[in-house]
């Protein structure tokens, strides 16, 4: 993309942000997120005896995804444990590498996460035009296309965060939120359209590209794709309809309190969360772009003097509705990310502290969506219905071995009915 076409890009995103509620997949200078960078890492390779091609090859079969546990139902009397879900928009490998640099921070710290992959970073400049968005001219985007060493360097960061436990959403394709043909107004068969095109360009990027030789992508990605989050959070309602007739089995594109979810059309609800905003009176919403709104508004860059005060907000704040979970309710934190560099990278700075300091606590699991999806569908209704019994930050009023034991709690000391034991 030319200069000038990345300043006007940057320009349009930038005011699309402004009306709206959560990120916006922009770079840090403009530039669309899965530009062109170079990459020295070797792809993760899955055994060859395992790979059956699918279509024209940009993806494969090769079996059980690795490093994918089995759910575990909980047992009865059995504090459950504390999920965090990290997640990234727009998700692509650029100059900045940070796809690549949070692989490796969530495999140094025994944490999965999900990476939401938007369509058009699979699909080059060239063939823009392929792409019909809804209410759209065609190879329009606000967030521009890819060109074939991004592509290339996007694959090798998406084949090997799978093989490594990871999961691989959507982010859809053209990023457009506002009025005059986003989302927001896009009906039930125009997001089935958008869905089956962002499929279409990750199951077709070899032909695109014409890197027919290149290895490819280690999954199905109409088996793999379960879930996605929004541009913006909106165009939930009718996303939610198509999300569920084309078998999706959650959405991430809402807001929430920090109770454990329940599930919403047919789709597990796991919405971001608020959680407290350091400094503030009023709770802030778990993801990077409306911090930095709250903070520096739409600029990108503010202040440098406020840099380091602003990602220390977003960790406190993330670490605060953390422990008000681990320590409450154990209601999954879901939290929600950008590649940005936004504000001198304070934020992915910010995130990096959390994931350190949360993920290797006792009874924490750092997973994807699918691997707590997984979890909520192998657990008793009835377990679940009582966990949602529980607000914000509320623990058990006796201990979670009488809250979950599957019996009748037993009577207080001293009152009438209480086992001998319990009247000491």
């Amino acid at each position: 993309m030319a200069a000038t076409q990345r300043i006007a890009a940057g320009a349009v995103i930038a005011a699309v942000c402004a009306a709206s509620l959560a990120g916006c997949a922009i770079g840090s200078d403009g530039s669309k997120e899965g530009a062109p960078g170079p990459q020295k890492a070797e792809p993760a390779q899955a055994p060859k005896s395992a790979v059956r091609l699918i279509g024209d090859g940009s993806t494969s079969y090769t079996g059980a995804q690795p490093h994918l546990p089995s759910p575990d139902r909980l047992k009865p009397g059995h504090k459950p444990p504390q999920f965090v879900v990290f997640s990234w928009d727009g998700a692509g490998e650029d100059g900045q590498k940070l796809f690549s640099h949070f692989r490796k921070v969530a495999k140094a710290n025994n944490a999965t996460m999900t990476y939401f992959l938007s369509g058009v970073y699979m699909l080059p400049e060239e063939k823009r035009d392929l792409y019909r968005p809804p209410q759209h001219s065609p190879g329009r985007s606000d967030i521009g296309f890819n060109d074939e060493e991004g592509i290339a360097e996007t694959v090798k960061q998406l084949r090997m965060a799978w093989l490594e436990g990871n999961e691989i959403g959507t982010h859809f394709n053209g990023h457009f939120c506002g009025s005059g043909g986003g989302v927001g107004e896009w009906s039930v068969e125009e997001w089935k359209d958008e869905i089956a095109q962002a499929k279409h360009f990750v199951k077709s990027w070899k032909t695109n590209t014409g890197m027919m030789k290149a290895s490819p992508l280690p999954f199905d990605y109409d088996k793999e794709l379960i879930g996605a989050r929004t541009p913006c959070l909106e165009g939930r309602k009718n996303f939610m309809k198509a999300a569920r007739e084309l078998g999706f089995r959650y959405d991430t594109s809402g807001v929430s309190d920090q109770v454990w979810p329940k599930k919403k059309q047919g789709l597990w609800d796991l919405s971001m969360q608020l959680v407290p905003f350091p400094g503030h009176s009023y709770e802030q919403l778990t993801m990077d772009y409306n911090f930095m709104v709250n903070q520096s508004g739409t600029r990108t860059q503010g202040d440098p003097r406020k840099h380091g005060l602003w990602g220390d907000q977003m960790r406190d704040g993330l670490l605060t509705g953390f422990h008000r979970a681990y320590d409450g309710n154990r209601a999954p934190l879901i939290i929600g990310n950008h590649f940005e560099s936004w504000n001198g990278g304070t934020y992915m700075r910010a995130v990096e502290e959390v994931i350190e300091g949360v993920c290797n606590k006792p009874d924490v699991r750092c997973v994807s969506f699918r691997q707590l999806a997984d979890w909520l569908d192998a657990q008793d209704p009835k377990t679940l219905q009582k966990l949602r019994s529980l607000k914000v930050g509320e623990a058990p009023k006796q201990s979670w071995a009488s809250f979950l034991s599957g019996r009748p709690a037993p009577a207080p000391k001293g009152v009438p009915g209480a086992s001998a034991a319990n009247r000491q």
